[in-house]
């Protein structure tokens, strides 16, 4: 039992975001006393937690008070830089470790990293100054898209690119910073895998998700995902294979693409609780911010099973346009579930919630769900 982290412990969070959010209410709710550090005095898991280290991520003065107060630290989002984890890792546990985060957090180490686990990617090419711009253009087939390596996330730092003079334009739209260039494929679909890994690498998987974007943002997750059963069997080994080879501790997504010839390949892998999962909350038996408690405390996974199908509709900014929606026909239906992150401001393609509706016929609860988001958009 010593090996455990039990209710009644204080778990670390770094960001204050609505994962952080959800994370914070899982804790709490299981007995857990939540410490957030996060810039904004107005972060969504800071209003809830029970201590918030208003602080920037490179601040050693709040991380040193972040390690004494918990009993491990976790992070909502990829791009909390790898030498903050290592800086915490020399006074508390720290799960996921930075050597995972810091493999996932810049396309090209992680497609490298991919690459190396012997499984496939969309083809690339890495640029990383002018003149690989032409050589890399040449090796691959138009159309393409060039992504910069870090920071880049929900569409942005992306440019699509059908020429060698568009690829200068993009490249330089991009500052010049080191990028990916990466050939489209002919998509049937997109889907992720969201898993839990826990310290001894006993693994699980949530039900696929089929994922559909809108201007590089997740839109509607339906699960299960309608893909045959093969390829989801499929996708869950290919990502607990990323898993164990990073020797990952916590909640994982893989993002895949599914081409029209039926290839299977990786996309992204994300080192925290996806927005793809966020179906879990209402749907599932244990949610994914549920599980992320139970990896990082060294507790047993909880159960995964599908409760019901289900589709996750995002709610960005763009629906407050400039009014809050009105939110009476959601709630009328008993079958919808609201959730909204306490975000102070809405702005055009910011996440500022998601509602979820569950029906035993996956087609009926796509079409009721594009409905009521239709009914809010108006």
């Amino acid at each position: 039992m010593s090996d455990f982290i039990l209710p009644g412990a204080t778990l670390g969070m770094l960001g204050g975001g609505q994962l952080g959010r959800m994370f914070t209410i899982a804790a709490r709710s299981m007995g857990y006393h939540v410490t957030v550090l996060d810039p904004d005095p107005h972060s969504p898991a800071g209003l809830i937690a029970d201590d918030h280290l208003q602080a920037g991520y490179t601040d050693e003065v709040a991380l040193l008070k972040l390690a004494q107060a918990s009993d491990v630290v976790t992070t909502e989002f990829e791009n909390i830089p790898a030498q903050t984890l290592a800086l915490l890792e020399q006074h508390c546990p720290v799960r996921p470790s930075s050597r995972a985060v810091e493999l996932t957090q810049d396309r090209i180490r992680e497609k490298t990293f991919i690459d190396k686990t012997g499984l496939a990617t969309a083809a690339f090419k890495v640029i990383e100054r002018e003149r690989d711009l032409e050589p890399a253009f040449a090796a691959l087939q138009a159309p393409l898209i060039l992504k910069r390596s870090a920071l880049g996330y929900d569409g942005k730092g992306q440019v699509p690119v059908t020429s060698m003079e568009e690829l200068h334009a993009a490249f330089a739209a991009l500052e010049g910073v080191p990028c990916v260039l990466e050939q489209r494929v002919d998509l049937a679909c997109e889907i992720s895998v969201v898993l839990a890994r826990s310290l001894d690498g006993e693994t699980v998987c949530f039900p696929v998700a089929e994922n559909e974007h809108k201007n590089g943002i997740l839109d509607v997750s339906i699960v299960p995902a309608r893909v045959d059963e093969a390829l989801a069997e499929r996708a869950r080994d290919m990502a607990q294979q990323l898993a164990d080879a990073l020797d990952y501790c916590g909640v994982m997504a893989v993002e895949f693409f599914v081409t029209k010839s039926g290839d299977l390949l990786v996309n992204e892998i994300a080192p925290r609780p996806h927005n793809s999962g966020h179906y879990t909350r209402d749907a599932c038996v244990t949610s994914q911010f549920e599980q992320q408690v139970r990896m990082v405390c060294g507790l047993r996974a909880g159960a995964v099973d599908l409760l019901s199908p289900v589709v996750m509709v995002n709610l960005l900014g763009d629906l407050w346009h400039p009014d809050t929606p009105d939110w009476s026909k959601l709630l009328a239906q008993p079958a919808a579930k609201l959730h909204l992150y306490g975000k102070r401001e809405a702005r055009p393609g910011r996440k500022m919630g998601h509602f979820c509706y569950l029906h035993e016929d996956i087609e009926v609860a796509v079409t009721t769900a594009r409905e009521l988001f239709a009914d809010l958009d108006q």
